[in-house]
C-alpha cells in the first residue's frame, strides 16, 4: 500500500467543485433508463452513450472522478482513446465498480448482503492494469417492518471493510458506499437512525480492518424521509439531519463524502448538497456521485439519436455545473432558471 498515493488520489477525487460521475449501470440497469427513450441497449448505443458523458465540453470543470462498469472501462472513444485514458488525460480519476450487486442474506427474509469478495484481488490488480485508481462497493440497507437487523448492518459493514482493505493492497482508494434506501415510507427521524446504526459499524469495521481513512471516501445516503411517506421532511431539515449525523460517526481523518441520490430528483439532490455545504465548518469535503441525478436530463435530451448528441451533452454540462455550484454552497432554486 501506497499511502501518499492513496492520499493523492483521495484528495484529487474531492477536489473544490467538482465531484464523481457514477456511469457504472449494470447492463441490466442501463437497459431499463434505455428502454425509457425506446432505444435497444446494444454495446454500440451503451458505448455511444458513455462517450457523450465523458466528452461533454467543459466535463473536467465540474467531474473529478468517473465510476466505470467492467464493460465500460474496457471501451474505446470513437477516435480509439481506452475510455480510462481519455478521462485520465482531462484530469479526471477513472474508477470501477466491483461489487456483483445485492443478493437475498440467508435466513434473513427481505435484507441483502453484498456479493463479490471471491477472485477481488485478482480482479483489482487488472482494473489497476486497465487504468482505475479508486473502485465502489455498494452495501444496501433496507428500512421496513423489523428491519434492518444488527446483523444484516454488520455483515455489510464487514464486507465494505474486506473489500477497501483488498483495494488499498493494490494502491486503488475505496469507495465505502453504505446506502440506507429511501424506498418506504419511514420518517426522517427512523432514518437518521438506522444511518447513525450502519455508519457505527460501518467504521468500526474499518478500524479493525487497519482501513488507512485518509486514502478512502465515503458514500452514503442523506438522511431524509421514505419516498413513500406523505409528510416528508423539508430540505434544510435533511441538510440538518445529515451533517448532524455524519459528524457524530465519520472521522474527520476522511478526506471527504461523496453522497448517492438514491432516488432523489435531479434539483432535490443538488439543492440538500447546496444546504449542506452552506452549514460550513466542515472537517471532510462534501460532493455528489450521483448517476441518475447527473444523467436523466442528458439521456431525454440525448434520446438515442445521433444529432442530438451534443444537446444531450449540453444538459449534461448544465447539470454538471449546477452541482460544482452545489460544492461551495452558491446554488438555490434559482439557479435552475438561471442556467
Amino acid at each position: 500500500m501506497n499511502r501518499t498515493e492513496l492520499e493523492s488520489i483521495a484528495r484529487a477525487m474531492v477536489a473544490k467543485g467538482k465531484g464523481i460521475l457514477a456511469a457504472d449501470e449494470s447492463s441490466g440497469t442501463i437497459k431499463k433508463r434505455f428502454d425509457t427513450i425506446q432505444l435497444e441497449s446494444t454495446e454500440e448505443a451503451r458505448r455511444s452513450y458513455r462517450e457523450l458523458l465523458f466528452t461533454a465540453p467543459d466535463v473536467a470543470n465540474y467531474i473529478s472522478g468517473v465510476i466505470l462498469y467492467d464493460e465500460t472501462i474496457r471501451q474505446k472513444t470513437k477516435s480509439g482513446t481506452p475510455f480510462p485514458e481519455h478521462l485520465a488525460k482531462l484530469g479526471i480519476v477513472p474508477g470501477i465498480k466491483v461489487d456483483m450487486g445485492a443478493k437475498p442474506l440467508a435466513g434473513f427474509p427481505g435484507e441483502t448482503i453484498t456479493e463479490g469478495l471471491d477472485g477481488l484481488r485478482e480482479r483489482l490488480a487488472e482494473y489497476h492494469k486497465l487504468g482505475a485508481r479508486f473502485a465502489k462497493w455498494r452495501a444496501v440497507i433496507d428500512i421496513g417492518k423489523d428491519i434492518p437487523s444488527q446483523f444484516a448492518i454488520d455483515a455489510n459493514a464487514h464486507a465494505l471493510a474486506r473489500y477497501g482493505a483488498l483495494c488499498q493492497e493494490a494502491n486503488i482508494v475505496p469507495i465505502i458506499e453504505p446506502e440506507v434506501l429511501m424506498d418506504g415510507d419511514h420518517s426522517i427521524e427512523r432514518c437518521e437512525e438506522v444511518t447513525s446504526a450502519t455508519l457505527k459499524a460501518v467504521f468500526e469495521q474499518l478500524h479493525s480492518h487497519r482501513i488507512h481513512l485518509e486514502g478512502m471516501i465515503l458514500k452514503p445516503n442523506m438522511v431524509i424521509s421514505g419516498k413513500k411517506n406523505t409528510n416528508r421532511a423539508g430540505r434544510q431539515q435533511v441538510a440538518e439531519a445529515t451533517v448532524r449525523t455524519l459528524k457524530r460517526y465519520v472521522p474527520s481523518s476522511v478526506p471527504g463524502i461523496a453522497f448517492l441520490s438514491g432516488g432523489q430528483s435531479a434539483a432535490e439532490a443538488t439543492e440538500h448538497l447546496s444546504l449542506m455545504n452552506q452549514i460550513g465548518n466542515l472537517p471532510w469535503e462534501l460532493t455528489f456521485s450521483y448517476g441518475r441525478a447527473l444523467q436523466d436530463e442528458a439521456l431525454k435530451a440525448w434520446g438515442g439519436k445521433q444529432d442530438s448528441f451534443a444537446a444531450g451533452q449540453k444538459a449534461f454540462a448544465r447539470r454538471a455545473r449546477l452541482n460544482g455550484m452545489a460544492r461551495n454552497g452558491s446554488y438555490t432554486a434559482q439557479s435552475e432558471q438561471a442556467a
